[in-house]
């Protein structure tokens, strides 16, 4: 049995990322200055995928 041509999945399936992880965030902040290493990573400000 094949599967329907609308659940076919083209071309780029990773498309693009609108959610960072958290270790991602950090990394992100760190390089921005608004993160000092050791700072807690709960509650963490708002940051724009540059990816």
């Amino acid at each position: 049995m094949s599967i329907h041509r609308s659940l076919k999945v083209k071309g780029n399936t990773a498309g693009k990322k609108n959610v960072l992880k958290r270790f991602e965030r950090v990394d992100q902040l760190i390089e921005e200055g608004r993160l000092k290493p050791g700072d807690p990573v709960l509650g963490l400000p708002k940051t724009k995928v540059n990816i």
